[in-house]
């Protein structure tokens, strides 16, 4: 399963600082799951998908349909 956090904030054109600030969160929080490091829970997913305005399963790879 592919986590697409990385590749929707590059396209976005979005900094791991930004978006940790946007979502008050860290950076290294941020890190850690753009690198499957750590697994986001529930609240952090959706977080993540109503920022890059996708579907939660987009955002997990489970489809390609944002």
């Amino acid at each position: 399963m592919e986590f697409r956090l990385k590749k929707l904030r590059k396209e976005r054109g979005v900094s791991q600082i930004k978006l940790a600030l946007d979502l008050h969160m860290n950076q290294n929080s941020i890190s850690r799951y753009e690198n499957m490091e750590r697994e986001a829970d529930y609240e952090t997913l959706v977080k993540f998908a109503d920022y890059f305005d996708v579907s939660l399963d987009y955002l997990l790879g489970r489809t390609d349909e944002k």
